[in-house]
């Protein structure tokens, strides 16, 4: 199964962008196959984006991965 992981673009830089994980998570990705705006949110997979969605549905998904991790 491959997971997809939220995070919102810090900068952007040309065909990378610094993005924010939370949690003081920050990491470089290839953002070749979308284009966000600073901001915005993106699905992340394996280092590459690979969708940018709305605020809310990041919000909901990060929600559920807070809900998730605190079960284990």
């Amino acid at each position: 199964m491959c997971l997809a992981i939220p995070a919102r673009v810090v900068e952007i830089h040309e065909k990378t962008a610094k993005v924010d994980f939370g949690e003081g998570v920050m990491r470089d990705v290839d953002v070749t196959l979308v284009s966000p705006q600073q901001g915005d949110y993106i699905l992340v997979h394996a280092g590459y984006a690979i969708q940018v969605i709305d605020k809310k549905a990041a919000e909901e998904t990060i929600q559920l991965w807070e809900e998730l991790f605190e079960h284990r």
